[in-house]
């Protein structure tokens, strides 16, 4: 079948009954547009063949990512061969959950095949000689990879405007950041450029660039998902988690990509259960708790609390009840994850020294100049300013006034969090203190950059999941997310408290015009 001509109109996500039909009568609708639920079943009836569906992908890639910047790279034929190979599947029977679904993975995550820049000049023509872990998964259901995905360096940075190589822009207006570090990923979720993508989330860089593109984004439970295959920026704080444009395609996608792995030494050996299965249950009797630290915090936007207010709302009409909490440790947040963080940093790229892989710079005078040089120009602004402050932070003499006092409130962060499940079963909160913010507003200031992850940063510090969901709009059309954070391994609860929110609200059916 030829490839359908580029979507002429927007299209609701809302009825999929309703969509089906169009499918087969509107030759110029794009398949891009599906969701993965929607595509598989169409998949599986056979009614839609992976090619016809990868074909609408890539095209709307090379209409549209021009204006939006999401794609370091991108590998049609590769990606036509997979799709391929899974009509073949389909046609055999032998087809995988997630055969034929055009993804596409934040380039902090290792793969064959496709340059691991990091956003980077220094890892600018790397290319691995292995496959992360949870791309391993993905093709191993069947999932067809379309390209990597434009970050911020090292995944150092709220805005997608550190990247090497380009700033990517938010769908919904192209003068506004997409949110970071994982801006990419979820701006071609949103442009429709795939059907769902990974990112990855160190101190918020999968839910707040989310919440600022209108998209669905899940932080799983520290140790859920692998990190083999992960290039580090702060070693106790990332991981991988999925991207999507509804609750569903969310919970579809992280069974995928969870599950134990010998190989990551924080990986847990905890049994993963059916995310699909945990969307079917109501909210009554669930106990969802307001932290009441959050409702001080100064430079959150009105608009931001109103729709926040009106999520929790709609949540206790469903049948929650809610629970005023306290997590008193809250001012020394950001404080201690921008010591944690650059420590970790420090260690972590320490191996960027020109001499193993990467970028190195000609013509060095001897073996210290060279090691200067190359980090020099190879690093970015944001990302030298973490080393340095890092590196000073574990410097002898300091160590213990930094890195070892941070250690000690991270700690006292991780009990409010036990204290505070012991009273309810999810907490709701904002995902970010205001809107989508205009490119370069930030950039020169820092310190404001930093307070940006104000309310996502405690639950890396905790390990606890967190997950984004689209709750309204600001008076100039910009997304906001309701963010829900949850027990240790406790993902199915966050997901089914989204999806019912999500089912009783019309948020997710809203579509940027690209």
């Amino acid at each position: 079948m030829p490839p359908k001509k580029k979507m002429a109109i927007l299209w609701s996500r809302k009825s999929s009954a309703e969509q089906t039909r169009n499918l087969k009568q509107e030759n110029d609708m794009a398949y891009n547009t599906l969701t993965i639920e929607e595509a598989l079943a169409l998949l599986r009836k056979k009614e839609l063949s992976a090619v016809d569906l990868t074909r609408s992908v890539l095209d709307r890639i090379s209409s549209v990512d021009g204006t939006i910047s999401a794609f370091i790279s991108v590998s049609a034929e590769k990606a036509l061969k997979q799709a391929e190979q899974a009509d073949r599947a389909y046609a055999d029977a032998t087809a995988g959950p997630l055969a034929g679904i055009p993804l596409a993975v934040k380039d902090v995550i290792c793969t064959t095949g496709f340059r691991t820049t990091c956003g980077s000049k220094i890892l600018e023509n790397f290319s691995p000689p292995y496959n992360a872990a949870v791309i391993e998964r993905l093709e191993g259901a069947g999932a067809i990879l379309v390209g990597k995905l434009n970050m911020d360096e090292f995944a150092m940075g709220s805005s997608t405007e550190h990247s090497a190589f380009m700033t990517t822009r938010n769908p919904w207006n192209r003068n506004r950041i997409p949110g970071g570090s994982s801006g990419g990923s979820a701006a071609a979720v949103a442009a429709d450029m795939c059907l769902g993508a990974l990112g990855s989330d160190t101190g918020g860089s999968i839910r707040q660039p989310a919440s600022h593109c209108g998209v669905v984004g899940m932080k799983p439970t520290y140790g859920r998902v692998s990190r083999f295959g992960l290039v580090a920026f702060a070693s106790s704080l990332d991981q991988i988690g999925p991207i999507t444009k509804t609750v569903a395609d969310n919970a579809i996608l992280l069974n995928a990509i969870a599950g134990y792995d010998r190989r990551d030494s924080t990986s847990v050996p905890r049994e993963v259960p059916d995310y699909r299965n945990t969307l079917k249950n109501d909210l009554k009797g669930i106990r969802v708790g307001i932290p009441k630290e959050y409702n001080s915090i100064d430079g959150t936007d009105p608009e931001v609390k109103t729709a926040v207010e009106t999520a929790i709302e709609t949540i206790v009409d469903l049948g929650a009840d809610p629970v005023e909490v306290s997590l008193p440790h809250s001012d020394y947040v950001v404080a201690v994850y921008y010591i944690i963080a650059p420590c970790e940093a420090s260690s972590n790229l320490a191996r960027y020294d020109g001499v193993k892989y990467g970028y190195r710079v000609e013509n060095a005078g001897n073996l210290l100049d060279m090691y200067h040089r190359t980090r020099s120009s190879g690093f970015g602004q944001e990302v030298q300013r973490r080393i340095i402050i890092g590196t000073y932070a574990l410097s002898a003499g300091y160590y213990d006034a930094y890195y070892g006092k941070a250690s000690q409130v991270r700690t006292l962060i991780m009990e409010d969090f036990k204290r505070a499940f012991e009273s309810c079963d999810a907490l709701l909160a904002p995902v970010a203190p205001t809107p989508a913010f205009r490119i370069g507003e930030k950039t020169d200031d820092p310190l404001t950059m930093y307070l940006s992850d104000i309310f996502t940063l405690s639950a890396n510090l905790a390990g606890i999941p967190g997950a984004s969901v689209p709750c309204g709009f600001s008076s100039e059309g910009l997304p906001i997310g309701l963010q829900i954070l949850g027990k240790h391994f406790d993902e199915g609860q966050l997901l089914n408290i989204a999806y019912q929110f999500e089912q009783a609200t019309s948020w997710h059916t809203r579509t940027p015009d690209v």
